[in-house]
């Protein structure tokens, strides 16, 4: 296969998987008050592109799918700053989906690929909901009083508690679906670099 073709082979699948995750975005099995849901592994779609092409494709491919989200579905913040508004537009959306595309970087250090795969994905899943709980304590703790519950928790616990919610279930259910699939048809997580 020429240089040309692999890459244009490449693109469309990367096109393919933004649509797919896209979609599934908006299959929302829970959905939280304050932005944050649990999808129907909208997350998927992104890893398996790190796990196939590399890491520079998934960047590439989650922060595409960052700007969609973002266009689909922005919360305006409660931010009394600019530097606030970017931080939130920075962690809750290009930081957090751009940062799926780093499965592979984890994945590849395991010779067992099952094993990589899965720990790849929670890696990837970690990341986000940290940018997720970053975001929740530095930037959004203006809603935690919105919360019986909430009242007088610090806002790192706060922030924990309510990303902790919504991003463990959807890890969880990512990272099984990810080793499902990888049992089920290994051809899908060839690397072709």
């Amino acid at each position: 296969m020429t240089t040309t073709h692999t890459r244009l082979r490449t693109l469309i699948e990367c096109a393919l998987m933004v649509a797919l995750g896209t979609i599934l975005a908006q299959i929302k099995l829970f959905d939280m008050p304050f932005g944050g849901s649990v999808t129907l592994l909208s997350m998927l779609p992104f890893i398996l592109i790190s796990f196939r092409h590399g890491v520079k494709w998934g960047l590439l491919t989650g922060f595409i799918n960052s700007l969609l989200q973002m266009m689909m579905g922005f919360y305006p913040p409660p931010a009394n700053t600019v530097l606030a508004y970017i931080g939130v537009i920075l962690l809750d959306y290009v930081l957090a989906f751009t940062l799926l595309g780093t499965a592979d970087l984890v994945a590849k250090r395991f010779s067992n690929r099952t094993v990589g795969v899965a720990c790849g994905t929670i890696w990837a899943c970690a990341l986000r909901f940290l940018c997720s709980f970053l975001s929740g304590a530095l930037l959004w703790d203006s809603y935690q009083s919105s919360y019986e519950w909430a009242e007088g928790l610090n806002v790192w616990v706060y922030s924990l508690i309510y990303n902790g919610t919504y991003m463990l279930p959807e890890a969880i259910l990512t990272a099984l679906a990810a080793v499902l699939l990888v049992n089920a048809a290994p051809r899908l997580f060839e690397a072709e670099i």
